[in-house]
């Protein structure tokens, strides 16, 4: 079995900062390509697939291709289920809230479920909160909080996730990154998408700095022992970050805080395992089922004040005009940087990579007999 750890040593290093640009439909059916090799159906495949190509257009590169692998060895293990008789299902709800037994699927296929159940509970009460077991890895928090915004609603989606936060004041890790997820519709297609790790950082990013042989910056990351690194490889090892904040000293309790608000909406209330005692991304972790929790609301601001979208739009604009700081161009808020990146990808065709990302993957392909990923270097 692979991990992430072992794919990104067999990865050679390539010294070209050139960008290889591969269009969205290639990396689509690549996605498709591996996961469907290694046991998934169509419909569970195609709904992991557009979760990865939306999180890389969207510069999420942490939760992109560069998770794919951890998906397919949790095919491959038999970890995760993808069977067409198997389906999330419905432990028990009232017209506003439902528990959700996601039967141990691909995390896309339980999620995208439970969040049109919370968003066709808001259409009809004002409100729909969804609590989550028996699930995987969801990806990218705002796929799902979008999904509220396409129907006019707002979003919300929380999920836990396996231990990598060092609580303030400990040396151990205990919590998960447990993202936060929060979007809402303003005018003319504008919104506000938040979108953020309850650590300084989301472990992926670590991965994403060694894959591509970057520095880590200083704050992210603790060593084994709990001591301060800048080091990659002990981060890799230790896989240990500090709660958004930092230190104590730099109010690093609010984000363990947020850490555990999220472990109450998704394990807690819901009776998925919680993040402590959750299984890893690592060969010796990977023998029971993942049990990750999760939690989805849709509310409907039609049941609030009139006028919703344009006190939001006056909101989002009165703080991208305010004059930049010194040596910054623009002022952006929630969701612009995500927006810009499409923007750019549209532009050059396609979603661009760095070559040893490429290498990755295509180190998979080879790996799982599959064809490689097309590439046109720019």
């Amino acid at each position: 079995m692979t991990t992430w750890e072992q794919l990104a040593k067999q990865t050679t290093v390539v010294d070209d900062n050139s960008d290889v640009i591969v269009p969205r439909d290639e990396v689509h059916a690549f996605c498709m390509r591996c996961l469907q090799k290694v046991g998934a159906v169509t419909e569970h495949a195609e709904a992991m697939a557009e979760l990865i190509v939306a999180a890389d257009y969207r510069g999420h590169y942490s939760h992109g291709l560069n998770r794919l692998g951890f998906y397919i060895e949790d095919l491959r293990s038999g970890q995760v289920i993808s069977k067409p008789e198997v389906h999330p299902t419905i432990v028990k709800e009232t017209v506003a809230t439902a528990l959700v037994d996601g039967n141990n699927l691909m995390g896309p296929v339980v999620g995208t479920f439970a969040m049109d159940l919370a968003i066709r509970k808001a259409k009809h009460a004002g409100i729909g909160w969804v609590s989550v077991k028996g699930s995987n890895h969801f990806g990218i928090a705002g796929w799902y909080s979008m999904r509220a915004v396409e129907q006019e609603l707002i979003g919300m989606a929380f999920t836990n996730t396996s231990p990598c936060l060092v609580p303030t004041r400990a040396r151990q890790k205990a919590l998960g990154t447990n993202p936060i997820s929060v979007a809402a519709p303003a005018k003319d297609g504008d919104s506000f998408v938040l979108d953020m790790a309850t650590t300084v950082a989301a472990i992926g990013k670590v991965e994403m700095k060694h894959t591509l042989q970057q520095p880590l910056p200083a704050g992210w990351s603790l060593d084994s022992d709990g001591r301060p690194t800048e080091d990659i490889d002990k981060a890799m090892a230790s896989l240990a970050l500090y709660p958004l904040g930092g230190t104590e000293e730099t109010s690093g309790y609010k984000g363990y805080g947020l850490a555990m608000m999220v472990e109450v909406f998704c394990t807690i209330l819901s009776g998925a395992t919680v993040s402590p005692f959750t299984q890893g991304w690592s060969d010796k972790m990977r023998s029971r089922e993942a049990n990750r929790g999760h939690c989805f609301v849709a509310l409907d601001p039609q049941v609030f004040a009139p006028g919703f979208t344009d006190r939001l739009s006056e909101l989002l604009n009165h703080c991208r005009n305010l004059p930049p700081a010194e040596g910054e161009s623009q002022v952006l808020v929630p969701g612009d940087p995500e927006r810009q990146h499409m923007k750019h990808c549209d532009a050059i065709g396609g979603i661009p990579y760095k070559q040893n990302q490429i290498k990755l993957v295509n180190n998979l392909a080879e790996k799982n007999g599959v064809e490689a990923l097309g590439r046109l270097s720019r």
